[in-house]
C-alpha cells in the first residue's frame, strides 16, 4: 500500500503515470476485469485519463457504497490497496465493491476478505440476465451468486434490477425473472440489495411492490430518478444513493430529487470508474471522489457538511452493518 500523502488540489500519487511499480501479486493482477471504453458512451469522444486532482478531505468519513475496483481506467494501473488509502486520506474510510457477473462478484468478495476497509455485494447485471437465459447459462451464473453471496465479506445482493436503455421488450421478462430471484436473495441472507435503475422507474417500483417479501435495506443505487420517485422512496423506506451525476450541469431532477429526499435515507457513491462528479466529468473515476459528491450534496441540502457526512455515515451503516 502506498505511503503517500494525498494533498489537495493534486493528483494522488498512486494515480500518477510515474508511480512506483505496484506490488500487488501476479494472482490479482489477473483477476482484473475488464478496461473502460476510452470514449464517451454517447459522444464517442475520447476521454481524458488523467485521474482528476483529490478535493478537500472531509470533516467526517463516510463509505462510497457503490465502487467497481475491478476495472481498469486512466493510463496506470492501481490496486484496490491504493484505491482504498487514497480514498482514506480524504474522509471516505471505506468502500462496497460490487460484483456485476460472477468474475466480478468473485473478485469483489476476494478483495474484500484482503481489505478490512471493504465488503462486497454480488450479483448478475439486468442487462446480462437475457443473454445468460439465451445461452441456458443463467442457472449456473445465479448459482454461483447464491454461493458468493453466503462469504462473511458480502453486505449486499447487486447490482441488480431493470434497465430499459441497453435492453430491449424482448429481454425484458428475463431482467424480471432475475430481479425476482435477487431480491429473494437478498432476503434469504439478510443482506441489503442494490438496485440498478435505468429509464424503468416504474417497473421498478412494480416488482418491488410484487415482491413476496423485501429485504430489510433496499438502495437505489445511483439515483436517477425524480423528486417523484424520492417521495415514493421515502414512503417505503428504500435509501437513495447519489452518484456524480448530481453534480452534472444537467441534472436539475436529481437535485430536486436529493432537495426531497428523507435525510434518513441520504447515501453517496462514486459508482467508480464512472460519473466522475463535475468539473471532471468523463475522467477516470476512484472512491478518493467521493467528497466532491458529498459537498454538492451539502450545498443542495442547504445543511453544514459535518452533519450531512454524519448522517450519511449513520444511514450507511443501517443499511449494510458497521467495519471501519
Amino acid at each position: 500500500m502506498s505511503e503517500a500523502t494525498v494533498t489537495p488540489g493534486q493528483v494522488p500519487p498512486v494515480y500518477l503515470p510515474q508511480k512506483t511499480p505496484t506490488t500487488e501479486s501476479a494472482e490479482a493482477e489477473s483477476a482484473r476485469g475488464p478496461a473502460r471504453s476510452q470514449t464517451e458512451e454517447k459522444s464517442q469522444k475520447k476521454r481524458r485519463l488523467e485521474y482528476p486532482p483529490a478535493p478537500e478531505p472531509l470533516p467526517v468519513p463516510v463509505i462510497d457504497n457503490h465502487a467497481h475496483l475491478d476495472f481498469r481506467d486512466g493510463q496506470v494501473q492501481v490496486t484496490v490497496a491504493e484505491h482504498l488509502e487514497a480514498a482514506h486520506q480524504v474522509g471516505v474510510s471505506g468502500a462496497v465493491l460490487v460484483g456485476y457477473d460472477v468474475a466480478s462478484s468473485e473478485f469483489s468478495v476476494q478483495a474484500a476478505r484482503g481489505h478490512q476497509r471493504a465488503k462486497a455485494a454480488v450479483a448478475l447485471h439486468p442487462n446480462d440476465a437475457p443473454l445468460l437465459v439465451a445461452e441456458g447459462a443463467y442457472d449456473g451464473a445465479f448459482d454461483r451468486i447464491c454461493e458468493l453471496a453466503a462469504e462473511p465479506e458480502v453486505v449486499a445482493v447487486g447490482e441488480t434490477g431493470l434497465d430499459y436503455f441497453r435492453t430491449e421488450e424482448g429481454g425484458r421478462g428475463s431482467q424480471r425473472r432475475s430481479f425476482f430471484d435477487h431480491i429473494a436473495l437478498a432476503v434469504q441472507r439478510g443482506l441489503a440489495v442494490q438496485i440498478h435503475d435505468r429509464q424503468a422507474h416504474e417497473d421498478v417500483v412494480a416488482v418491488l411492490k410484487d415482491a413476496p417479501a423485501l429485504p430489510g435495506s433496499v438502495v437505489f443505487h445511483c439515483f436517477s430518478g425524480d423528486a417523484e420517485l424520492a417521495r415514493i422512496c421515502n414512503a417505503n423506506g428504500w435509501y437513495m444513493s447519489f452518484a456524480g451525476t448530481v453534480t452534472f450541469n444537467n441534472a436539475r431532477n436529481l437535485r430536486e430529487a436529493l432537495a426531497v429526499a428523507d435525510p434518513q435515507l441520504l447515501l453517496v457513491e462514486t459508482d467508480s470508474p464512472f460519473l466522475t462528479p463535475h468539473p471532471h466529468r468523463g475522467q477516470p473515476n476512484a472512491p478518493y471522489m467521493v467528497p466532491q459528491t458529498m459537498r454538492l450534496m451539502a450545498q443542495v441540502r442547504e445543511s453544514e457538511l459535518s452533519r450531512l457526512c454524519q448522517q450519511v455515515m449513520f444511514n450507511t451503516h443501517q443499511a449494510y452493518g458497521v467495519w471501519t
